[in-house]
C-alpha cells in the first residue's frame, strides 16, 4: 500500500503531518495524522502511541485540541491518530444522519451486518493495516500503546484487552465502559453485530477485563461527565477488575467534563505512563 502526504506542520521541534490511502479492510480512501518527534530527525526509531478518537470526531480532534506534541516531543514517542470511521461515496451512514451510528461512528469493531460488513471493519484496520502501514513507512520500533477517549475509549480498552502481545499498555479517558449494557453500546452492537449477544460480549471492555490479564491500564473519568451515569458507567469496569484482579487504575476526576479540555489536563500523565511501559 502506498501513502499520499496531505498536510506537514513543524510542531515541538517535530513534525504533524497527515496521510491519505487506500484501505484495502474499509474499501474507502482513510486519512490519518501522525507527530514524529525531534529525536527521528537524528535517525532514531521511536515507540509508537495510537490514539483513538470519540464519536463525531476525525484524525484532527485529538492533535489539535490535547496539546499532546510537546510531551510526546520530549518522550521521544510517535503519537498516530485515525479518523473514527470509513467515509466516503458508497460507504454506509445512518439514514437519518444520527452522531451515534454510521459515519464517525465506526466503534472499532468488525461489522457482520449489511448495509455496513462492506466498509465497517475498524477493529481489523486498528489492529492491522494501520500498524502495517505506520511500520513500513516511518521510523518507529515494534513497541506500541494504546489509548482513546469515550468511543475511542471503549475502543482502546477492547483492543488492547484481546491483543496482549501487541501493546505494553492502555489508557482511556471517558470510556464506554460496558457498552451492551448503554444506548450508545446497544444501538451500534445491534446495527453492525446483528442480535448475538455473544459477538456483542467480545467488544465490551468490562466482560473482558473481569476474564483477567496484566497489560497495565490507566482511566480518568470526570465526575461532572454528563454522560456518566447513562453511556461511560465506569463501575462495571471497576467491579470487572476487582472480580478478577486486573491491574487498573481508575482515577475519577472532581469537575471534569467530557471535553477536551479534560483531557489536555491529564494527556501528559497518560502519556508518561505509556513511555514508562515501553
Amino acid at each position: 500500500m502506498s501513502i499520499e502526504s496531505v498536510s506537514s506542520n513543524k510542531c515541538f521541534g517535530g513534525w504533524h503531518k497527515r496521510y491519505a490511502h487506500e484501505s484495502d479492510l474499509l474499501n474507502c480512501k482513510m486519512q490519518f495524522a501522525v507527530y514524529l518527534p525531534p529525536v527521528v530527525s537524528e535517525g532514531k526509531s521511536v515507540p509508537v502511541v495510537y490514539w483513538l478518537s470519540g464519536l463525531t470526531c476525525t484524525d484532527e480532534n485529538f492533535m489539535q485540541k490535547a496539546g499532546a506534541q510537546r510531551i510526546a516531543a520530549e518522550l521521544g514517542v510517535a503519537l498516530v491518530a485515525p479518523d473514527t470511521s470509513p467515509r466516503g461515496e458508497g460507504v454506509a451512514d445512518d439514514e437519518n444522519g444520527a452522531y451515534d451510528l454510521g459515519l464517525g461512528a465506526g466503534f472499532y469493531v468488525n461489522a457482520t451486518e449489511e448495509p455496513w460488513a462492506r466498509h465497517y471493519q475498524m477493529y481489523d484496520y486498528i489492529v492491522s493495516e494501520l500498524p502495517s502501514l505506520i511500520e513500513q513507512y516511518f521510523p518507529v520500533t515494534g513497541q506500541r500503546a494504546i489509548s482513546g477517549h469515550s468511543m475511542g475509549g471503549h475502543g482502546a480498552l477492547t483492543i488492547g484487552l484481546k491483543n496482549p502481545g501487541r501493546y505494553s499498555s492502555i489508557s482511556a479517558f471517558s470510556p464506554i465502559s460496558n457498552p451492551v449494557n448503554c444506548p450508545w453500546g446497544q444501538k451500534a452492537f445491534g446495527a453492525y453485530l446483528g442480535d448475538d449477544k455473544d459477538a456483542w460480549q467480545e467488544h465490551d471492555a468490562s466482560v473482558l477485563m473481569a476474564r483477567g490479564g496484566k497489560i497495565p491500564v490507566l482511566v480518568d473519568q470526570g465526575e461532572s461527565d454528563n454522560f456518566l451515569t447513562d453511556q461511560l458507567m465506569p463501575q462495571a469496569l471497576q467491579q470487572a477488575a476487582q472480580s478478577s484482579g486486573y491491574p487498573l487504575d481508575l482515577r475519577m476526576q472532581p469537575g471534569y467534563d467530557h471535553s477536551y479540555f479534560f483531557i489536555a489536563t491529564f494527556i501528559e500523565e497518560h502519556l508518561r505512563f505509556h513511555a514508562e511501559h515501553f
